[in-house]
């Protein structure tokens, strides 16, 4: 069948003349040029980086706010507190400002760091005019011999020298060293639940021999100038010259000091009295009060009301004493707990002499 579109076909250049010329020369085809045009490739990880920098600058702004919130909001809290520059008054029961009586807390176990805070808080007690009788709260099963007694020395100075009365307050435990501090004190009343007494010294020590040398396979060499210069030594078992030796050298002096400054504490008791008492037995409030150990029971509100009578004033503001927390205090915390990593390692390995009520062995 024929197609009507057979008999068509794409004319080509001719070179035969055209009528009354001269030939046309065929037309050359155009040079085609490709041109390399750069394309930017769009990162599909830089939307991501976009958001993080804008939540990363988020995030520092807004703890930048948070910084400064929680700054403005202790020194708020410091000045409303009331007190020095370097001690802060927390009001306890609303009273004249002129007419304190001042909390001093003795919490935990005693060692240099509590005696530190006892020193200083008593000698902001000296400089303050307005303080007319102190409270010694404690809440301590005692702690190191040589705190203990600093304590103790604190707590006298401060009654010496301003003639303040002085009211021991036990809360919970206050026993050994805790009681050796109340015993500084004018007066001394506990909660009906607390226990007290454990007059007495313990020192113990690590032997770690057998494990050493039987499960280590470790054999300990100690070379020293004198027979007894590693008495008692954490690689042998103390023989009983040993334990004679340092009972009279360290154990019977810190008992007879102890048993000395109650003594002086407790004037209504003889001395005998007071070694019969003092073989580490813990008391109950009751037990202690009729034993004459303390001079009653009550709670806060009563220990106010007897502070009140001993400073002869009718009302008073009770204050909780304070040192202020320092942004060294803050920074120093990891500092510190490598203090207390050497401290722990210094338990283990040194001998301790303590005024404290050990319940745990």
């Amino acid at each position: 069948m024929h197609n009507k579109y057979d008999d068509f076909s794409e004319p080509t250049p001719s070179s035969s003349p055209q009528p009354g010329g001269a030939p046309i020369p065929p037309v050359p085809a155009p040079a085609i040029q490709y041109v390399n045009i750069p394309v930017e490739k769009k990162s599909s990880g830089s939307g991501w980086r976009i958001f993080v920098n804008i939540l990363l600058t988020f995030s520092i702004l807004t703890n930048i706010v948070l910084f400064l919130a929680v700054t403005g909001l202790v020194m708020t809290l410091l000045v409303s507190a009331g007190g020095t520059e370097n001690f802060a008054e927390t009001t306890l029961i609303k009273g004249p400002a002129a007419s304190k009586i001042a909390v001093i807390n003795l919490v935990g176990i005693i060692e240099g760091s509590q005696s530190e805070e006892i020193r200083l808080l008593t000698e902001e007690a000296l400089r303050s005019p307005d303080i007319r009788a102190i409270i010694l709260r404690i809440n301590s099963p005692g702690g190191t011999v040589s705190a203990s007694d600093q304590i103790h020395y604190y707590i006298t100075k401060l009654r010496q020298e301003t003639g303040l009365p002085v009211l021991a307050f036990m809360q919970s435990v206050a026993a050994s060293g805790g009681y050796y501090s109340a015993v500084a004190c004018d007066y001394i009343m506990a909660e009906p639940t607390a226990i007290t007494g454990s007059i007495g010294v313990i020192m113990s020590h690590i032997v770690v021999k057998d494990l050493l040398e039987q499960k280590l396979g470790i054999q300990p060499e100690v070379l020293k100038s004198g027979e007894k210069k590693d008495w008692p030594s954490m690689f042998s078992e103390m023989t009983d010259e040993q334990k004679r030796y340092l009972n009279e050298k360290l154990i019977n002096p810190a008992y007879e000091r102890f048993v000395t400054l109650v003594c002086q504490g407790r004037q209504a008791l003889t001395s005998q009295q007071v070694r019969a008492l003092a073989d580490g037995s813990i008391y109950t409030a009751q037990e202690a009060q009729i034993k004459g150990l303390i001079d009653d029971t009550g709670y806060f509100e009563q220990a106010v009301a007897k502070a009140k009578d001993m400073a002869g004033i009718s009302s008073a503001r009770v204050v909780e004493l304070e040192r202020r927390t320092t942004w060294m205090d803050v920074l120093g915390a990891e500092s510190r707990q490598s203090v207390i990593n050497t401290k722990i390692l210094e338990k283990l390995a040194i001998p301790q002499l303590m005024y404290m009520w050990d319940g745990m062995h």
